[in-house]
């Protein structure tokens, strides 16, 4: 029977090319201005021999499940009530509808083209919430499938280039449409994917723009939390209906958002506090990104063929209706 320094030591080798991947991945984002998460995600991938090996499999594993849900429990130091009661009861309203909406609809839709419904759940809610870190989220708490993890990756290469495009496209629809600036930061905030896209794209227009677009951005954020406690039920659901051990009602990961969630809403955390909880959580999900892609090869996600990418494109344009339909009633 291995020793308890033996048990302790066999993640390394898999966990430092994790990070190391991780690593670099950052760096690449920082000095070339594109996604860490793709980056990660494709430099994983090209990185796939690894798993072959049995010493980097162990630590490659916790990488992709247990840091994963680490870097989704510190998501919690994001989000808190002040962020809610910033914009007052109608952007809450708007975001919650859209969200709720964006979601029972890829759902279906994912049904009606002969997916697993989950794949719809988990685009909907990557496409509605925050992008690849909603993903991550989802895809943690939802139930085990054999191609969960491809469907994972596939949404996050499809969030984080629609974010990219959008980055670049929406300021251009806002200005078009006429938008004011307070106009077009809801419109930012409430249609692109990621946090970092819409901080670029909302400040692109201007100051006023960017700080409402952020805040909007926010209050989806914020929609995580009832999200994954609908996964959560789901899991419990599919464990009772499949004869399994059911899962805990909320998984340990879900508890510490949660707490963290109230914590920050009832507390202002010292601003160190709260920057190298982010930053952890950064971390942690880069490196399950990075881990997943290195558990995935290239040809599965090339044969889920052109429906998936359909799919996803019509819940971004979707998504877009539905803020263009809101504005112009709130007008």
């Amino acid at each position: 029977m291995p020793s308890l320094a033996a048990r302790a030591a066999a993640p390394a080798p898999g966990l430092a090319v994790a990070l190391v991947v991780a690593a670099t991945a950052t760096f690449l984002s920082e000095h070339y201005d594109a996604p860490v998460m793709l980056y990660a995600l494709l430099l994983g991938m090209a990185l796939n021999f690894v798993t072959e090996a049995p010493r980097s499999r162990v630590g490659i594993d916790l990488a992709a499940k247990g840091l994963l849900r680490v870097g989704v429990a510190l998501l919690g130091l994001r989000i808190g009530w002040h962020q809610v009661s910033a914009l007052g009861w109608g952007p809450v309203v708007m975001v919650v509808t859209l969200v709720a909406a964006t979601i029972l609809l890829s759902t279906l839709a994912a049904r009606a083209m002969g997916f697993n419904p989950l794949f719809g759940f988990l685009s909907g809610g990557a496409t509605a919430i925050c992008g690849a870190s909603a993903a991550m989220a989802l895809s943690a708490a939802l139930p085990p499938n054999a191609r969960k993890e491809q469907a994972t990756l596939f949404t996050v290469i499809g969030v984080s280039a629609l974010s990219t495009t959008a980055m670049v496209l929406y300021p251009l629809i806002a200005r078009a449409m006429g938008f004011d600036d307070h106009a077009a930061g809801v419109f930012i905030g409430a249609t692109i994917h990621d946090v970092a896209q819409v901080v670029g794209a909302g400040y692109a227009i201007s100051t006023d723009a960017g700080d409402t677009a952020t805040i909007v951005k926010l209050l989806r954020v914020a929609m995580l939390l009832p999200v994954i406690l609908v996964a959560g039920q789901i899991s419990r659901r599919a464990a009772g209906a499949e004869g399994t051990e059911r899962p805990p009602v909320l998984p340990w990961f879900v508890v510490a958002f949660v707490a963290l969630v109230a914590l920050n809403s009832l507390i202002t955390l010292p601003a160190p506090v709260a920057e190298a909880g982010n930053l952890l959580s950064r971390w942690c999900l880069v490196t399950a990104i990075a881990a997943i892609g290195m558990k995935t090869r290239l040809g599965d996600l090339v044969q889920v063929g052109w429906k998936p990418v359909a799919l996803m494109i019509g819940e971004t344009a979707l998504l877009v209706a539905m803020v263009l339909g809101w504005l112009s009633i709130a007008a």
